[in-house]
């Protein structure tokens, strides 16, 4: 391996990113990636500094090859390589399956939008909407909502499934990958940031009609439901539009093994899906039993039981930062 190699395997198997590397070598983050591409060399006061950081010998930076006895890492390794080619194959299946996830994310917000309609018509009065049939056809539209979004996401994920690997396992790239995929990465930066604003926008614009309708109804039940409705649907644009940006910029992160890919994360991972699946299930849980037993209660309507969505949407941001902390400390 080349001195470039070297640095950047070492770095990377330190969870050390390249503006960490350059902040505590006093010196600019381009800098370390033309070492690490091998285009500029490091002088020898800052051999000294790496060396005690990543407590190797300057032999094992120096030298081609180098025993163990001299102090570095073996000079083989079982660690993943990742070829440019492998980089672009991933980065092509990651913009394909962008839009049809966040599709999927939006069908699964807007599943219980039928339900809460139905039932909402089924309760004016002089309705000839039975509540039993609104209840049926809007159970029967969110789960099959729900089911072609399932699909989705099977069909998107086994679209990536042979790059698995490299959301869970620690990898190096190849010569010149890194700064292949960072190039790329910069001439998208401003679609990610234009969709990122407009799907931030829309989340927060979402409890404006919401609002509206607790200012201008009076004793309008249905006017409420319109309104919820309404923000389940603006909520779940704004995030098609985060999910499919942030779907095409986390293969750019975890090539690079930055963000939310580092090795301290990658290991929080699995523990925030895990439990981001249950919390929904447990929502969605609730609501539902929360709405047959209001219905065989005869005490307030279905719709009232919808409250749970828009709670659950508030306290999910606080339930994985609780989790994160737990992990970290763990």
């Amino acid at each position: 391996m080349t001195l470039g190699e070297k640095l950047s395997k070492l770095r990377k198997e330190n969870n050390i990113t390249q503006e960490q590397l350059a902040d505590a070598l006093g010196v600019s983050r381009q800098s370390v990636s033309k070492w690490e591409s091998d285009s500029a060399y490091p002088e020898t006061e800052k051999l000294i500094r790496i060396s005690a950081m990543f407590q190797c010998s300057l032999d094992y930076l120096l030298k081609e090859e180098v025993s163990e006895s001299a102090g570095g890492p073996a000079p083989t390794s079982t660690v993943r390589r990742v070829s440019r080619d492998d980089a672009a194959r991933f980065l092509a299946a990651k913009a394909q399956t962008a839009w049809p996830t966040a599709i999927a994310t939006l069908l699964c917000i807007i599943s219980p939008i039928c339900l809460l309609l139905l039932g909402a018509i089924s309760e004016k009065p002089g309705s000839h909407f039975y509540e039993n049939t609104a209840v049926g056809v809007g159970m029967t539209v969110l789960i099959f909502l729900i089911g072609c979004a399932v699909v989705i996401f099977i069909f998107t994920g086994k679209r990536t499934d042979a790059f698995q690997y490299l959301e869970h396992e620690t990898f190096e790239t190849e010569y010149g990958v890194c700064e292949w995929v960072r190039e790329r990465m910069e001439q998208f930066r401003p679609v990610y940031t234009r969709y990122n604003a407009a799907g931030v926008l829309l989340c927060i614009l979402s409890v404006v009609p919401l609002f509206a309708g607790i200012i201008v109804q009076e004793d309008n039940d249905f006017l409420m439901i319109e309104m919820l409705c309404l923000l389940l649907a603006v909520v779940g644009t704004g995030v098609l539009l985060l999910v499919r940006a942030g779907t095409v910029w986390s293969g750019f992160q975890q090539l690079l093994q930055e963000g939310d890919y580092t090795q301290a994360r990658k290991a929080q991972a699995s523990v925030l899906r895990t439990v981001s699946v249950v919390y929904w299930l447990l929502a969605t849980a609730a609501f539902l039993t929360w709405g047959f037993i209001i219905k065989f209660s005869t005490v307030g309507s279905w719709s009232s039981a919808a409250i749970i969505w828009p709670v659950a949407g508030v306290l999910f941001p606080a339930v994985l930062v609780v989790c994160k902390l737990f992990t970290q400390r763990k």
